[in-house]
């Protein structure tokens, strides 16, 4: 763009020199404005992108926003009346024998205020929504690729306490029950194999996550037995909306991390959906000195925050602790 306008700067000093020398019926007064405003606005041109090419290393807008505003705006029309005085002076004293006059130094300031000093402030705007624009993009595209980069450690979790736990209850079962301890490997088999299915995906729909809770479920009540209860109630037609993998889950292993699970106390956990929305239910009783959060509930959030607008929600109440999250759509191509 500067290219071009450089160029038709240049292309119209060269017209203008061409009307004067070929004797075009031109008054001499008129072709040294005409050449008079294009040297101008060449040097506007130029001078202007070096300075802005100088405050982009020295006070970039992304860093010193206020501070660039102001100063680059000062130091633009500093230079702007500079190049417009002397400029005039320099055809004054080299195409004529007599000095300026103070009149004609402040008719030549009132036209650098009237056409030029706008033009550089137009210019300037320009300048400064290009760089805003770009800043936003940038700050866009590393949220994303923050959220990304979360999203990428994120999916994968599970609390590696399950992982011993189980495994210390596969052993007893091998001493215990050959069968049952079989069924149960086969489940926790199957947990991990649907952890390798869903590491590299970013969503899933509910039905492949819900097959996977079923296993997961298995375990934990192999694990508790009736100290826990689940209650789940899904529309069918709801199966293809999309979740991020592992959201139940971690539903589920924040209400067993924080509430206590026993005989006297059961933990009853209730994943239903309503509409384009699914909620895991849990009946509070809080372990001494728990709180009803957890680094799962942060990464729900943030996972959903790379997908969509739409937000989880949370709801306590002194019974119990309700948190809503979206069934997504995608869009196909």
């Amino acid at each position: 763009m500067k290219k071009k306008l450089l160029i038709s700067a240049l292309s119209l000093a060269i017209l203008a020199l061409a009307y004067y020398l070929y004797g075009l019926d031109l008054p001499i007064d008129t072709l040294y404005t005409i050449a008079w405003i294009i040297v101008v606005l060449v040097l506007l041109l130029v001078g202007n992108s070096l300075i802005s090419r100088q405050f982009n290393r020295w006070l970039p807008w992304l860093r010193f926003g206020k501070k660039r505003l102001f100063s680059h705006l000062f130091l633009g029309i500093v230079y702007s009346l500079i190049v417009i005085n002397v400029a005039y002076l320099s055809f004054k004293l080299l195409l004529t024998s007599e000095p300026p006059t103070t009149v004609q130094l402040a008719v030549t300031n009132a036209w650098g205020l009237v056409i030029f000093i706008p033009s550089f402030c137009v210019y300037f705007s320009l300048h400064f929504l290009s760089h805003w624009q770009r800043s936003e993009l940038e700050t866009e595209k590393f949220k994303k690729e923050t959220l990304k980069s979360q999203l990428d450690s994120l999916k994968s979790h599970l609390d590696p306490h399950f992982l011993f736990n189980n495994l210390n209850i596969l052993s007893s079962l091998i001493d215990k029950d050959k069968e049952e301890s079989k069924a149960f490997l086969d489940k926790f088999a199957e947990v991990y194999r649907a952890l390798l299915k869903t590491k590299d995906e970013d969503l899933i729909p509910l039905k492949d996550e819900l097959e996977f809770i079923e296993a997961y479920i298995y375990l934990l009540k192999v694990r508790f037995e009736e100290n826990i209860i689940f209650n789940i109630t899904i529309d069918k037609t709801k199966m293809q909306k999309m979740v991020p993998p592992l959201t139940i889950q971690m539903l589920i292993e924040n209400a067993i991390k924080h509430n206590i699970t026993s005989e006297k106390k059961p933990l009853t956990i209730d994943v239903t959906s309503q509409g384009n929305t699914l909620t895991v239910t849990n009946n509070l009783n809080l372990r001494p000195g728990e709180h009803d959060s957890g680094t799962g509930l942060t990464n729900i959030r943030r996972r959903y925050a790379y997908f969509s607008d739409e937000t989880m929600k949370i709801d306590k109440t002194l019974e119990a602790f309700r948190v809503t999250i979206p069934l997504l759509e995608v869009e196909t191509v």
